[in-house]
C-alpha cells in the first residue's frame, strides 16, 4: 500500500485527486472534490479516507453539472476526467496489489 506521506502526483491523475482530497477536508465542493467522491471506495481501501466509503451515486451527476457551468464541452471534458480518473484507479490498484494488499 502506498504510505499516505507519499504524494499521489506519480499517478497518472494524482494530482487531481491529491486537490480533491484537500478540497473535501477543507468542505469545498468542485470537480476534483467529485472525482474523489467517486473514487471513494477505492482511496477508503489504500486508506487515503478514514473510514469505508460506499459509492457515492451522485457524484458523476454533480461533476457533470460542474462542467455545464464553465466553457467547452461539458461531454467530452466529463468523459476525459472519468478516463483519467480510471488511469488512476488502475495505477492505485496495482500498487496496492503488488504490495500483497488486496
Amino acid at each position: 500500500m502506498i504510505s499516505l506521506s507519499e504524494p499521489l502526483e506519480h499517478l497518472p491523475g494524482g494530482s487531481r485527486i491529491a486537490a480533491g482530497l484537500a478540497d473535501r477536508a477543507a468542505g469545498r465542493t468542485g470537480i476534483n472534490a467529485c472525482l474523489v467522491r467517486i473514487a471513494s471506495p477505492r482511496l477508503s481501501k489504500a486508506g487515503y479516507l478514514e473510514s469505508p466509503q460506499a459509492p457515492d451515486l451522485t457524484a458523476e451527476l454533480d461533476l457533470y453539472e460542474i462542467l455545464l457551468t464553465e466553457p467547452g464541452n461539458p461531454y467530452g471534458r466529463y468523459n476525459a476526467l472519468l478516463r483519467e480518473l480510471i488511469s488512476f484507479e488502475h495505477a492505485l490498484d496495482s500498487l496496492h496489489a503488488g504490495n500483497g494488499k488486496s
